[in-house]
């Protein structure tokens, strides 16, 4: 079964050498099924790196690939269908044997194109083997409207007809795509927005497992595994998937996004790339993961085109950078050529609240939102950041006394913050915290000498302090004790 770590290719060479070592031929489903059954019996993950579908995806996957089914994935945008997908090749051998030179990996037991077939009549026991990692058994192509026959299934070769090979020879042929992953696994992304007439093509594939390629009388037996992506959407907006094609799938499994804010966050932490030289703390990854579940289930936004697992972690990555943009203003603001967000030397710059509202416009083409919401649109995501900055300053710091950090406002003073405000700034201007280390550990920061983890921590403090009165109407002058 296929290892993380790639170990050395078998010595075999020959048809022969392969028969003495004992080796068995396996169908790429019986493979499979082989070996996720082994995974499933020593507690192995045979999809590493999925999140959120281990009871409710994964089983009917599982179940699935037991039973040697062609899958389609169906799912919303953004859900990690293809990700799931690509999983499948650590199901196959490390390594299988094929007969060296072919182009359909055919197994050296059974030979099935004519080149092989030839071959292994002329050469008997000293037929040439090779061996293919489970890596290269994994074929993928995005369905798009203009992919032909030709690209799937094959075509004849102008090539070899001009070296002097008759048309009636089946050695003419250039295969396509699915035959070039014989004896692994295909992927079809996006399967409704290919043609309806090339979808005929592997209606032969999936049920009879030959191909028919022009006029040739061919019947080439195909061992593969295939697999399909759709979005529901496409069904109506760009094309459909054709009945008899649907039907000749063994199991269709839906997707879904993230069904707790717990799968929210692992996601995020999971695919934000997040650069060594930026800090993101837990809150603002909590704010972030509210904020996109906000949008996903808010009714002015189209739940047919769903929001995507890639808005929040974009939304991450965006603020992350903000942090290190303001780290290098604030070096040249200062003549200092080092990152440190107005914070110490070596520091690694640390994100703020102050952050996220730039990240509302560059987010917005991710979303689609209701005919009746036009030009509402920013306003809509404000207000929704801003509903997930206190639901999360709820959830940290609703049981903590900031008394001290509210007696600093008293007589209604204020202070300025923003994107482009230096960590030290920010707290000369604030002062001396009371109970400033509670309130770090309850949000997850390890505080020692970080001024940007400091200042990160009172900002939050004092932005969740302004919405809870603003959003519960507490505040008695309707002037607020913090400025962003």
């Amino acid at each position: 079964m296929h290892q993380d770590s790639q170990s050395p290719a078998p010595s075999i060479t020959t048809l022969a050498e392969l028969r003495a070592s004992g080796h068995e031929h396996r169908s790429v489903k019986a493979e499979i099924r082989q070996n996720l059954l082994a995974m499933l019996r020593s507690g192995q993950d045979p999809f590493p790196g999925i999140v959120g579908f281990g009871q409710t995806v994964l089983p009917h996957l599982e179940r699935a690939l037991i039973a040697g089914h062609d899958i389609i994935l169906l799912g919303e945008r953004g859900q990690g269908k293809t990700r799931l997908i690509r999983t499948l090749a650590g199901l196959l051998d490390e390594w299988t044997p094929v007969v060296a030179g072919c182009e359909i990996n055919d197994h050296p037991y059974t030979p099935a194109c004519a080149r092989c077939r030839r071959l292994a009549a002329e050469l008997g026991d000293d037929l040439p083997v090779t061996w293919r990692h489970a890596s290269e058994r994994y074929g993928e192509k995005l369905a798009t409207p203009d992919t032909s026959v030709g690209d799937l299934i094959g075509d004849i070769d102008p090539v070899k007809v001009a070296e002097g090979r008759t048309l009636g020879d089946p050695e003419t042929i250039h295969f396509g795509l699915v035959p070039r992953t014989n004896r692994g696994i295909f992927s079809l992304n996006e399967l409704p927005d290919l043609a309806e007439r090339i979808q005929v093509s592997l209606l032969n594939v999936l049920e009879e497992r030959d191909i028919g390629i022009r006029g040739y009388a061919l019947r080439l037996p195909l061992d593969v595994l295939l697999v399909a992506s759709a979005n529901p959407e496409d069904y109506t907006n760009r094309g459909r998937i054709i009945t008899p094609l649907k039907d000749r799938f063994g199991a269709e499994i839906r997707t879904h996004y993230p069904l707790s804010l717990s799968d929210e966050l692992t996601l995020i932490a999971q695919e934000a790339d997040i650069r060594t030289d930026a800090q993101l703390p837990d809150h603002l990854v909590e704010v972030i993961a509210r904020f996109t579940r906000g949008v996903r289930e808010s009714p002015v936004v189209d739940a047919r085109s769903g929001v995507s697992a890639r808005f929040a972690i974009a939304a991450a990555e965006s603020a992350a950078a903000s942090a290190v943009r303001r780290s290098a203003l604030a070096a040249a603001a200062h003549g200092t050529t080092g990152g440190t967000a107005g914070g110490v030397a070596g520091e690694p710059p640390v994100a703020r609240v102050c952050d996220l509202p730039a990240i509302v416009s560059t987010l917005r083409g991710k979303v689609e939102f209701e005919v009746s919401e036009e030009g509402r649109e920013d306003e809509i995501l404000v207000a929704m950041l801003r509903r997930a900055i206190a639901d999360t300053f709820r959830s940290r710091l609703g049981s903590v006394d900031l008394s001290g950090l509210l007696a600093k406002f008293e007589d209604g003073g204020t202070v300025e913050s923003g994107e482009l405000v230096p960590a030290t700034d920010l707290l000369q201007r604030i002062g001396d915290v009371p109970g400033l280390a509670r309130i770090m550990s309850r949000l997850g920061m390890d505080g020692g000498e970080s001024f940007g983890q400091a200042a990160a921590a009172v900002e939050f403090a004092l932005e969740g302090l302004y919405l809870m009165r603003r959003l519960s109407k507490d505040s008695a002058d309707g002037t607020s004790v913090y400025r962003t």
